[in-house]
C-alpha cells in the first residue's frame, strides 16, 4: 500500500447492522445488563464524528453500538475476529480488524476511510482495556484522526462493563451497565502535538468525570 492509497473497506449492509443491533445486542444490553443510557440527545445525528471512549471489556463495542442512535464503527484487535461467532457479530456492528503489528498508520487510514463513508467512528482513548474503566494514559490517536478529518469529538463513558467478566466465572455477569455521553468537543486545529495534547487531556478528564458521577 502506498502512502496516499486508501485501504480496501468492506461495506456493511445497514440492514444487517441494525438487525444485529436489534435482535442480538439490544436484548442483552437492556435485559441481561439492565442497560441505561444518559444524555443521548448530545449525540450529533449527522456529520463527521469521532466517539472517544474508555475501555474495560471485550463487550464494550457491541454495548456502545447498541446505545448509539447512528451507525458507529470500531477499531478492534485482530484476535477478536478469530472467534467465528463474536468476530462475525462485531463485524456486522461495524468493527474492523487492526493488526497492531502494522503500526498506527494503518489504523488511522481505516478510521478516516469510515468517516468518509459517514460512519461515526469510535476510538478507545487508551488503546487497551483498563481494569476499572478509568482513563490513565490517554493516547493522541483519536485527536489526530479528528484533526485530519476535522470531525467533532464526542466523549463517552461506559460504566460497569469492567465487572462483566469475573475471574473464575465462565459466563458474563448480569451487572448494571450505564453509558454516559458528554458534550461535543471541537477537533484540534492541527495535527501538531501542541494542539493534540490539550484536546486529548480534555477528553480523558470528561470521561473520568462521567465515570465518577452518580
Amino acid at each position: 500500500m502506498t502512502k496516499d492509497s486508501k485501504p480496501a473497506i468492506k461495506k456493511t449492509n445497514p440492514a444487517i447492522y441494525y438487525l444485529a443491533k436489534l435482535l442480538v445486542v439490544s436484548p442483552f444490553f437492556h435485559g441481561y445488563f439492565r442497560g441505561k443510557v444518559e444524555n443521548v440527545e448530545k449525540v450529533p445525528r449527522e456529520g463527521k464524528l469521532i466517539i472517544v471512549s474508555n475501555h474495560a471489556s471485550v463487550f464494550d463495542p457491541p454495548i456502545l453500538a447498541c446505545a448509539m442512535p447512528r451507525r458507529v464503527s470500531f477499531m478492534a484487535k485482530q484476535e477478536l475476529f478469530d472467534s467465528p461467532i463474536f468476530g462475525k457479530l462485531i463485524s456486522f456492528l461495524g468493527a474492523y480488524p487492526v493488526n497492531r503489528g502494522e503500526g498506527d498508520r494503518n489504523a488511522i487510514r481505516q478510521a478516516l476511510a469510515r468517516i468518509e463513508q459517514e460512519w461515526a467512528t469510535c476510538v478507545f482513548i487508551e488503546g487497551t482495556r483498563t481494569p476499572d474503566g478509568k482513563v490513565y494514559n490517554p493516547k493522541l490517536g483519536a485527536a489526530l484522526i479528528a484533526a485530519k478529518s476535522q470531525a467533532s469529538i464526542l466523549p463517552v463513558c461506559l460504566r460497569g462493563t469492567e465487572n462483566i467478566l469475573v475471574k473464575g466465572k465462565k459466563l458474563p455477569q448480569p451487572v448494571s451497565v450505564t453509558i454516559k455521553f458528554g458534550d461535543v468537543i471541537a477537533p484540534p486545529a492541527s495535527t501538531k502535538k501542541r494542539d493534540l495534547e490539550p484536546v486529548t487531556q480534555k477528553c480523558a478528564e470528561v470521561i473520568n468525570a462521567l465515570h465518577d458521577s452518580d
